[in-house]
């Protein structure tokens, strides 16, 4: 399907995104109701040439499905709006790629049939930057092909991050309850951040990625974008699930209620660590950020301040990671997905591209479109990285770095359960010309990522109107409780959060 034809800007309707209780979400949630709200507000700010870019394709049944689901499981009817390269059964899961268009596999990821069976009803495909951000160095976050630049609703000039970048956008404009995103390194927690919004990336393993176009089974997992952490949480619960065909869920230490013992958890006594050197050179972020820990000391948290230099080993271990397995794991994603040609219907399997290589072809083939604004320096390195032993000592080396040297040794020696930072810097203006600007000195997301281990980002705030995040982190198979000192920060927190203007920033406002 394609985007709505009808292009409401003229009404300039004023449809701020709503914050909901633990008590409304978990009982009131009225779904059937909200469900034309969130279309309205597709129709009236996503297209046009100030429009968001949020959303590829919506269903214009949603309403009818709400309504059929409105009893059904925990999510009862509440609308998700999934990631591009996530597949489900009605609409094609293209990545932002023209090389998949028509990719109508007409199969769900295994985390969208534990979502449906949870009474949750996709409403639609929302924009991400092209392949998740892996094809160039020089790429401007939030665009693709298929569906243009994604702008952020707070500041149509600014970026919205990637590569979630319309989940973010999406659920910070009130689109739709949530959103799935996927995470290899910053994907959910910063479009998060920057678009002021929840965003949880589990520890790898919780979620299965069985038909989500791939880049790095060490890396990869999807993960719940929400206004609250206990709507998180509750999305968390519905897609979360073992799956044979993916050994990382096999052994992962769930719970079966991620909802549970969030609004009663108390910080008094609790010890979390600061990483002071990662707060960044930002001081209005670092002045946010400090009143976000005064509110967690006001609740009885215990703040411990921690001075860390980061082993920049495990940056380039983790590079040759992702090189080498984008090039085993595209090529088997490629091979696994039904023919697809010039339409749907079409089984020209000749077209069909199969592997990193076919990927490569393609866009040089289409470069005026597919490279116009940044190169495929990634895909072309990817393709020659094949030396397995050296990927195995680079992937032993990134985890063991990430993880036991990094988070368990700090939170071990500084006797601390969680780590806190700034997430991300607000957001840069978006440039498709000289790619992503962003403040490289913010933020602690990447040990996690390496690892696989929980990230939760909570809206703490704003400077200039444009949102920014906290970030909470913890050891593996720590979900549940990352969730609940999410909670209690979003329960303690005393700044007042922005909402979108759909505007254009400017410093009057």
């Amino acid at each position: 399907m394609k985007k709505s034809l009808v292009s409401l800007f003229a009404m300039s309707l004023a449809l701020g995104p709503v914050s909901l209780s633990a008590e409304e979400n978990s009982t009131d949630y009225d779904a059937v109701k909200e469900v034309g709200k969130q279309v309205e507000r597709i129709r009236a700010h996503n297209d046009g040439p100030q429009g968001l870019n949020a959303v590829i394709t919506y269903s214009y049944t949603a309403g009818f499905k709400a309504r059929e689901m409105s009893d059904v499981g925990i999510l009862r009817g509440r609308t998700v709006l999934v990631k591009d390269n996530i597949e489900t059964e009605e609409f094609p899961t293209t990545a932002g790629s023209l090389a998949l268009k028509y990719n109508f596999t007409r199969r769900d990821a295994p985390l969208i049939a534990n979502m449906r069976e949870a009474g949750g009803v996709v409403l639609g495909k929302a924009n991400l930057s092209e392949w998740a951000n892996i094809r160039s160095n020089s790429s401007t976050s939030g665009w693709s092909a298929v569906g243009g630049l994604t702008r952020n609703p707070h500041a149509i000039d600014r970026n919205s991050c990637g590569s979630s970048s319309g989940s973010g956008a999406a659920v910070a404009a009130g689109f739709a309850w949530g959103a799935i995103g996927t995470e290899t390194n910053g994907s959910i927690t910063c479009p998060a951040a920057i678009n002021g919004v929840v965003g949880f990336k589990p520890s790898v393993g919780i979620v299965s990625r069985t038909h989500v176009v791939p880049i790095s089974s060490t890396q990869d997992t999807a993960g719940p974008m929400t206004k609250t952490v206990y709507d998180a949480a509750l999305l968390l619960t519905a897609i979360a699930g073992e799956d044979s065909a993916d050994n990382a869920t096999k052994d992962a230490v769930r719970v079966s209620d991620y909802t549970a013992g969030l609004s009663d958890y108390s910080l008094q006594g609790v010890r979390i660590g600061v990483m002071r050197k990662q707060v960044g050179d930002n001081d209005a972020v670092e002045e946010v950020f400090e009143t976000a820990l005064a509110d967690l000391k006001a609740a009885g948290a215990v703040i411990i301040e921690i001075e860390h230099d980061l082993n920049t080993d495990m940056f380039g271990n983790s590079f040759t990671v992702l090189l080498y397995e984008l090039r085993e794991e595209m090529g088997k994603y490629l091979e696994s997905i039904p023919a697809i040609g010039g339409g749907p219907g079409e089984t020209d399997s000749d077209v069909a591209p199969r592997s990193l290589a076919d990927l490569i072809a393609f866009n040089k083939a289409n470069a005026d479109i597919e490279m116009r604004w940044f190169d495929q320096g990634l895909f072309q390195a990817a393709e020659l990285t094949t030396d397995r032993e050296a990927y195995e000592k680079a992937r032993e080396t990134a985890v063991r770095i990430a993880g036991e040297e990094t988070l368990n040794a700090l939170m071990t020696q500084h006797n601390v359960t969680f780590l806190v930072a700034p997430t991300r810097g607000p957001a840069w203006m978006s440039d498709l010309v000289l790619g992503d600007q962003f403040n490289g000195s913010i933020g602690f997301g990447s040990p996690a990522a390496i690892a696989g281990y929980p990230h939760l980002t909570v809206p703490m705030g704003e400077v200039e109107r444009l949102p920014v995040g906290i970030s909470f982190f913890g050891t593996k198979w720590a979900d549940h409780d990352i969730l609940k000192v999410g909670a209690a920060y979003e329960r303690a927190r005393s700044a007042q959060l922005p909402t979108p203007s759909f505007k254009r920033w400017s410093p009057e406002g």
